[in-house]
């Protein structure tokens, strides 16, 4: 926003050329809150939730990972600290996960199988959310975001 912008209020009906007033908390807000919503409501049609698909996801691609590692790594991106080991529980229940000796948790069949239908599922998700938009144009958003949240934490020292 150059100097000579006013910050307005929001105001979702907005014509493009007023866009650079809207505020980005706004913005940011609704698009979490439609992506979240939408990927929650084509998970549940599977019966899996996000955290799930997370913790999953770590087990496929981590080291052997543990409980407390993988609820470490996942923590920021949770609503609740309570998300992240309620997913690993609910998974060893279904059998998806298993811990070994160590503790370390590994995929069984049938978590192999869960996560690439899940795979599928979000693979398909994601095309669809990202309709019209490029890979390059996608970066350039997520770039700005983080600058946005740079800016921030240098300002609030």
């Amino acid at each position: 926003m150059s100097s000579s912008t006013v910050p307005a209020t929001a105001d979702p009906s907005v014509a493009d050329d007023a866009l650079a007033a809207q505020p980005v908390g706004y913005w940011s807000g609704a698009a979490h809150k439609a992506v979240v919503n939408r990927l929650r409501d084509a998970m549940a049609g599977i019966d899996v939730t996000q955290p799930q698909w997370w913790v999953l996801t770590q087990v496929s691609i981590g080291a052997d990972p543990t409980r407390a590692a993988i609820t470490a790594k996942l923590t920021d991106v949770a609503e609740t600290p309570h998300d992240v080991p309620r997913a690993v529980d609910q998974l060893l229940h279904r059998g998806w996960v298993e811990p070994d000796e160590a503790q370390r948790l590994h995929l069984t069949d049938a978590g192999r199988a869960a996560r690439d239908r899940i795979k599928e599922l979000v693979t398909g998700l994601r095309a669809e959310i990202h309709e019209g938009i490029s890979d390059e144009e996608y970066v350039v958003a997520l770039k700005v975001m983080r600058r946005m949240i740079s800016n921030i934490e240098t300002a609030a020292g």
